[in-house]
């Protein structure tokens, strides 16, 4: 699917790109930073969605969407919330409101791809991968290598690198689809280790296997999960 985001705010369009980088299946294809300009853009190359701020001086986005003989899919990415009803008279197909986090315009991506048949396939990660991670008024750009365990916090996922943990709304289960496996390793029903960070192993009072990270976690394995790691670990 091919998209256009038309936003007056700079850093706010920065924000959005660095986000749809990490989502397969979409590309963006132009942006604008004005109604006028948009206008030009959606008509000349005819995008799937346009992602749409309405706040914009000269021209709102709902004025710039009565000027369109081309009408894409709509997102609008707005700060305000008191454009949401009306949003949906003009069949807007979703309404995020910014700050934008990465689980909710992955939704919205994935309502769009839906109706254009195009079910989104998330892309396996490499070791060199890098995605963004936002919680709170924080962000990342985490390297895949750096991240020494995942950890599921219910429906939520705890990472931890360096000295940061910060939570990003997926389930382990999603996130282990992505992992390479010689990289991770599931240790247990709740934990995912980087091999790379396994500092050493002991054997527990209960006879299970624990494995000691190098950022001080230590890591109980399951008992089949144990028969699995010496098999990988062994000569």
């Amino acid at each position: 699917m091919q998209a256009i985001i038309v936003e007056d705010s700079r850093l706010a369009r920065l924000e959005l790109k660095e986000q749809l980088k990490h989502i397969s299946g979409i590309e963006l294809i132009a942006e604008a930073e004005n109604g006028q300009q948009g206008i030009e853009l959606i008509e000349q190359h005819q995008p799937d969605i346009i992602f749409l701020d309405i706040n914009m001086p000269g021209m709102d986005g709902f004025e710039m969407l009565e000027q369109l003989t081309y009408v894409p899919m709509i997102i609008f990415t707005t700060a305000y919330d008191e454009f949401a009803l009306k949003s949906f008279e003009v069949n807007a197909l979703d309404y995020l409101l910014k700050p934008i986090t990465l689980p909710r315009l992955h939704s919205a991506i994935e309502k769009a791809a839906q109706q254009c048949n195009k079910p989104l396939v998330e892309d396996k990660l490499h070791n060199d991968s890098q995605f963004f991670v936002k919680e709170g008024e924080q962000c990342w750009l985490v390297k895949l290598q750096q991240v020494q365990l995942f950890e599921s916090i219910g429906n939520y996922t705890r990472l931890y690198f360096e000295q940061h943990k910060p939570m990003i709304y997926k389930s382990l289960s999603q996130v282990e689809k992505r992992l390479p496996e010689p990289m991770f390793f599931r240790a247990n029903r709740s934990e995912l280790i980087n091999m790379q960070y396994v500092n050493n192993v002991e054997i527990a009072l209960n006879s299970n296997l624990l494995i000691h990270l190098q950022n001080g976690k230590i890591i109980e394995l399951s008992r089949r999960q144990a028969a699995e790691f010496k098999k990988r670990m062994s000569l």
